[in-house]
């Protein structure tokens, strides 16, 4: 670890789409730090960008992050398969995008949104709190407040005797 921190284009911290990385890990490690970013997608940017995966993240020229860059920004034209991405069929474009950070976020809670205001089934499982895709819910997703616990509950000691 010494010595990749000698070297004279290490850099403790690489910022890679507003996300700070850490110069001290593999970049398929660290590219998982960025939200929407998994352990598949990650390796497939990096062999599409022409990087290589195990290259420690503070040692990558500024060509090669930018090459990261727009690989992660344009996944499709680079050439990342369509049932990578993970918005597939956009509800209000119709396209396939692959949406990142704070982004991914905002269009979660929007569609939770809608599907709530349609009163869609999901959005009433959303809203009652509910498990929305088909779980049991005999011994898991109970209220605690007010509610009382399922199992045996024992007779108090009776006062008086």
């Amino acid at each position: 670890m010494e010595e990749k921190q000698k070297t004279q284009n290490y850099k403790h911290i690489v910022r890679i789409l507003n996300t700070d990385l850490d110069g001290a890990k593999s970049i398929k490690n660290s590219l998982r730090k960025i939200k929407g970013i998994g352990f598949i997608f990650a390796n497939a940017i990096c062999n599409l960008s022409g990087v290589d995966r195990d290259k420690i993240t503070g040692e990558l020229t500024e060509e090669e992050i930018k090459k990261l860059e727009n690989t992660i920004k344009n996944p499709l034209k680079s050439g990342i398969p369509v049932w990578m991405v993970n918005r597939r069929r956009d509800y209000e474009t119709g396209e396939d995008i692959h949406i990142l950070t704070t982004d991914l976020t905002y269009t979660k809670e929007n569609d939770i949104k809608r599907l709530k205001k349609i009163k869609a089934y999901k959005g009433v499982r959303h809203m009652f709190k509910l498990p929305v895709r088909g779980q049991r819910t005999k011994s898991n997703f109970r209220p605690t407040k007010g509610k009382v616990h399922l199992g045996v509950s024992r007779k108090g000691k009776k006062s008086g005797k």
